[in-house]
């Protein structure tokens, strides 16, 4: 049993005010992923004073731990009404797993630096696609067969690991690239987040064992305590946040999220410059 100290009081604290914000903001803008989770952690961790090496990859495996209950939900409430493809999921299995695993693997020896950069490019790319308001980008009508579609599954796994997401963002690019429809897209990709959360929190776990400067209640980079408050929290406040969506256009939320997501890569810019020149 974890003693409660005055360090664990204030985490706690922390962490639930952390995760009632990350509940309005995903009630408002309709994600619940690590894209508002890994910078909320992000920052409490840090206001406890946390090391720079251990922040990052405790926000990612813990934003991952949190996924999985939601990811498994979602994936069978998309199967049952027909909408997953089965296939490409069966393709990608294999190659998002070992991408996932990789990726864990590099968050126990890669600077904190690594992950900052893949998580500004990536949400920076959903950044200008939600502000400039394209409704499709489109490289081609098919997803590629062989061994480039397997890559593209290594892809969604290694990123996603390292960014802390549920693989949603980037497989939706990558679908709707190739012609396929945001519905499809968006369903197939909860299927996607089962696969990279349940071994991604897995190898965060191993990849943080025998650390002495994470915080209490943390197994590796996984915070439990993180994980036991955040997902009660974040469906009591949702709610809010979804009021507070239908009193806004469809356009204002993209611009919103959009603009979030900017700021949230700024934010990792900044320290990245302070990493590099201080």
């Amino acid at each position: 049993m974890m003693e409660l100290t005055p360090e664990l009081l204030l985490l706690a604290g922390l962490l639930l005010v952390a995760g009632a914000l990350t509940g309005v903001l995903a009630g408002v803008f309709g994600v619940g992923g690590g894209a508002l989770m890994v910078p909320v952690l992000y920052e409490t961790f840090g206001f406890m004073g946390y090391a720079e090496e251990v922040r990052m990859p405790l926000a990612v495996g813990t934003s991952l731990a949190i996924i999985i209950p939601t990811s498994i939900r979602s994936y069978r409430a998309h199967r049952a009404r027909g909408a997953v493809d089965d296939a490409l999921l069966r393709a990608w299995a294999v190659p998002i797993v070992l991408g996932v695993l990789v990726g864990a693997g590099i968050a126990r020896f890669a600077p904190t630096l690594l992950m900052q950069g893949i998580f500004v490019v990536v949400a920076g790319v959903n950044a200008v696609k939600l502000i400039s308001g394209t409704v499709k980008w489109n490289i081609g009508t098919e997803l590629p067969g062989g061994w480039a579609l397997r890559a593209y599954g290594a892809v969604i796994g290694l990123l996603s690991s390292l960014m802390g997401i549920g693989g949603g963002q980037i497989a939706n690019i990558i679908m709707t690239l190739h012609g396929r429809s945001m519905l499809n897209a968006v369903a197939t990709s909860a299927g996607i987040g089962v696969l990279i959360s349940v071994p991604g929190a897995i190898g965060y776990v191993f990849a943080g064992l025998g650390r002495g400067d994470i915080p209490p209640g943390s197994i590796g980079f996984v915070s439990l305590l993180g994980v036991a408050l955040f997902v009660p929290t974040t469906l009591l406040t949702a709610g809010l946040g979804v009021r507070l969506a239908h009193n806004l256009s469809r356009r204002r939320l993209e611009l919103g999220f959009g603009i979030f997501l900017l700021l949230v890569s700024a934010r990792f810019v900044w320290a990245i410059g302070q990493e590099l020149f201080s």
